[in-house]
């Protein structure tokens, strides 16, 4: 990296994290106590990187003021904290580190459970009042009792697997979760009636979005198995707080435990004076182990992306890891000169953009196939920062329709990407494959079959098919001092209309454009920059 990069960090990162950017030159990191928007987006003019816990938020009017910014992360696997959609408009990755606190978090929801069905908390506080209440504090057995998970991803499966060791039934809901994986955990997948319906604990480790916003509502929770314990470490919303408080009272919820609340910190409530309901102030990913981990997740997130553009977790842009990506490279970058040629080959808008991988490589990443095309595409005709982060939403903004596909058919070549647009100036598709996995080449464009370089200054002539073209081309080029350094031609048949693509030395002059374009049986003229 030539550029000095510049990282904000406004939190207490911790040593580990902050050793990350001391041994990888080309970065220098500015730590700072900062939890006010407005003193953020004083301070964030100039810098590359920005690092944050729950302490800030990063607004829109930040993101503004961030002109210099690419990346912004977050310590920890919320990004509530942080205006995703804003960011993504501006360009702008937003990573988080959703590894550091899974086997934390999982264990803070298996401990509220105990504690819940212990009674451990409220025999705690009786005993700190003087009192000895055995009997009043009669608690339930784990231990083949059935556990239902709402949402199994990587903090689910967690909470699953230590479940199953202490031989509980686990019944799974997740819309997303496969029969595969759902056999790979050794959990029993459920439909959400039937885990509300059979569970004796309830825990819930979803991310909060339209559709598991009050998930677990006065509806969900009239159709509990009467007595069940409800956990939620996840986020607050997904359980209906007001519902659940009427559950409890009517006897059909026996407790509850809260970690996250539908607002931070929460205002006096009902429910939080019940003796059914623990309480921890979202405690789940506070552990000395999971805050160092997610500082050094984010850390190196940050290095990866500023060093070579990919994050491996990012949240608003496709993901792969840096040896994926380091595989992934000349596909990226032959993608990206598809659609760079493209928009300057073809007449008029562009309305439909059409992606298609074939190949082990680029199978691995179809949609960042699918952002690099689109970077091409845009890059010359919007004048803001476009990039994998923002390609396709740019593209949905403008109205593009896009379609991404991977292709398994045997083709001439086996590694392929295939770009077909269309708009009111009719359709085109443009291949391109890589020569020894390494160099690009353009191998169709339209009906025409090539086997052309796209680098550098192009010339992209139509021509009629006769002798003597080329040959013209050539003197003519001559003339104007403009030196070929590659020529090639492709034609749909002998004697009929033909491409030819022609890798000149730098820019053309007008007039030699001009002379060209008056040769005999030529059709058009265009220059082609990549």
């Amino acid at each position: 990296m030539a550029e000095l990069q510049r990282v904000l960090v406004t939190c207490d990162l911790g040593a580990d994290a902050l050793e990350r950017f001391a041994r990888t030159s080309g970065f220098a990191v500015d730590v700072a106590d900062i939890r006010d928007a407005g003193l953020l987006a004083e301070r964030i003019p100039g810098y590359h990187a920005l690092i944050v816990r729950s302490n800030v938020d990063v607004t829109a009017a930040v993101l503004a003021e961030g002109r210099e910014l690419r990346i912004v992360g977050r310590a920890g696997i919320g990004v509530d904290n942080i205006d995703v959609e804003a960011a993504t408009r501006r360009g702008i990755a937003v990573v988080n580190a959703p590894g550091g606190n899974v086997v934390t978090t999982a264990e803070h929801a298996l401990a509220l459970l105990m504690s819940l069905a212990r009674r451990i908390p409220q025999a705690s506080a009786s005993m700190k009042a003087g009192q000895w209440e055995k009997k009043r504090f009669l608690g339930r057995e784990l231990r083949g009792k059935t556990l239902g998970i709402i949402g199994v991803g990587r903090i689910g499966s967690a909470v699953a697997e230590m479940a199953l060791a202490l031989r509980l039934r686990v019944l799974a809901f997740d819309p997303y979760l496969a029969n595969e994986r759902a056999a790979q955990l050794g959990v029993e997948k459920a439909g959400l009636d039937r885990v509300l319906e059979a569970a004796d604990f309830l825990t819930v480790h979803a991310p909060l979005t339209p559709e598991t916003q009050g998930l677990l509502g006065a509806e969900a929770l009239a159709r509990v198995k009467p007595g069940v314990l409800v956990v939620n470490c996840a986020r607050g919303g997904i359980v209906d707080e007001a519902a659940l408080l009427g559950a409890i009272e009517a006897g059909r919820v026996a407790g509850a435990a809260l970690d996250v609340f539908e607002v931070e910190p929460p205002p006096d409530h009902p429910l939080y004076h019940r003796d059914e309901v623990i309480l921890t102030p979202h405690l789940g990913a506070s552990t000395v182990e999971a805050q160092a981990k997610v500082a050094v997740e984010v850390a190196e997130a940050v290095v990866s992306y500023l060093a070579s553009g990919v994050a491996p977790n990012a949240v608003n842009s496709p993901a792969v890891s840096p040896d994926a990506y380091r595989r992934l490279r000349p596909y990226l970058d032959l993608a990206e000169r598809l659609g760079l040629f493209l928009t300057q080959a073809v007449d008029g808008p562009v309305e439909t953009v059409r992606v298609t991988c074939r190949g082990a490589a680029a199978e691995q990443a179809p949609e960042l196939v699918t952002s690099s095309v689109l970077v091409g595409l845009l890059q010359r005709v919007l004048s803001g920062r476009v990039n994998a982060v923002n390609a396709q939403a740019a593209a949905l903004e403008r109205g593009l329709r896009l379609t991404t596909s991977v292709a398994s058919d045997v083709q001439d070549f086996a590694d392929l990407v295939s770009v077909e647009v269309e708009g009111p100036g009719g359709g085109h598709v443009l291949e391109g494959t890589l020569f020894g996995r390494r160099e690009p080449r353009l191998v169709r464009f339209d009906a025409y079959r090539l086997d052309a370089v796209p680098a550098g200054n192009l010339l992209l002539i139509y021509n009629d098919d006769v002798p003597g073209v080329i040959g013209n081309l050539g003197s003519c080029l001559g003339r104007h001092g403009v030196n070929i350094s590659g020529l090639n031609n492709g034609r749909d048949e002998p004697g009929g209309r033909a491409i030819t693509l022609v890798n000149i030395d730098g820019a053309a002059p007008a007039a030699a454009l001009r002379d060209l374009a008056a040769l005999p049986h030529i059709l058009s003229v265009r220059e082609v920059g990549l």
